[in-house]
């Protein structure tokens, strides 16, 4: 859980701004969005899958295989 404290003549912006980037450095929003929708173990699976060969290619891509 994110927590910022005040600080003695602190804009409510540069409190925004650090609240932002805990939570961003904390990983909370990727993990929600992870959450929000179900995935049954295939499905995982095969997402896994898809994105190996997906990497995959952009590594041949760039070594000037394919």
């Amino acid at each position: 859980m994110v927590q910022v404290i005040s600080r003695p003549g602190e804009a409510f912006e540069g409190l925004l701004r650090r609240f932002k980037s805990g939570v961003e450095k904390e990983g909370i929003l990727g993990d929600f969005k992870r959450h929000q929708t179900y995935m049954s173990r295939g499905e995982k699976a095969r997402a896994k899958l898809k994105r190996a060969e997906r990497k995959r290619r952009t590594r041949m891509k760039r070594r000037g295989g394919l």
